[in-house]
């Protein structure tokens, strides 16, 4: 029968140079469960980071059942038959764009949740990978300025409330991706970055890769 064998050792080194990060920084790691969501290793791992990430509601409750710390929810389309149980799991909610923000974002303040808002910094980083690369044209994942400008002149107050902004663009990638890709997000959004409590800068960063 196949199975996976973790180094409980190396897991652990790893870990410890998230924790560095965290204590450095002044910010929060969370694990993303899609990428790895082998909950044997929750118990090792929630003593490092902060919470999980999910993009849906069964990644969700494996986060709320089996890890001490934060759920974040992501999703680029919520659905309504699920949102109201992910409302008893999540603590922040991110939606993709603002037609999420007017269906769903009041819902979850009510709820007590943190609310933020996908965006897409349209800076790629990641040369002949457009399949999976969300600044990719057409991408649908986040939301572009010009959207967010179109949204704001419809609705002035839709950002009423939001706590946070998000952007997620990289793939394994090193500090250098991140800086061109944060510029790019302060210089199509500082305005509201700056009304924000918190930036979620997303995964992929390849922070226990050596020499990051």
């Amino acid at each position: 029968t196949p199975y996976f064998l973790v180094d409980e050792g190396l897991c652990g080194k790893n870990l410890e140079v998230l924790r560095q990060g965290q204590q450095e920084a002044g910010c929060k790691i969370l694990l993303a469960q899609k990428a790895f969501s082998m909950f044997a290793c929750y118990p090792l791992i929630s003593r490092y980071l902060a919470g999980t990430t999910a993009s849906g509601l069964y990644e969700a409750r494996l986060g709320r059942e089996e890890f001490p710390g934060e759920v974040h929810v992501f999703s680029p389309a919520y659905r309504e038959e699920e949102f109201q149980a992910l409302l008893g799991l999540a603590d922040h909610f991110v939606f993709n764009s603002p037609r999420q923000l007017r269906k769903y974002a009041q819902r979850a303040k009510d709820a007590g949740k943190q609310v933020g808002l996908r965006v897409n910094p349209e800076c790629s980083t990641q040369e002949g990978h457009a399949i999976y690369d969300p600044c990719a044209p057409g991408s649908r994942l986040g939301t572009t300025l010009s959207q967010l400008e179109r949204a704001l002149a419809e609705t002035p107050d839709l950002l009423a409330g939001i706590e946070g902004l998000h952007f997620h663009t990289l793939c394994e990638q090193d500090a250098d991706a991140l800086a061109v890709t944060l510029v790019a997000v302060v210089e199509k959004s500082g305005e509201y970055m700056a009304k924000m409590k918190w930036v979620n800068l997303g995964g992929g960063h390849h922070i226990t890769s050596p020499g990051y």
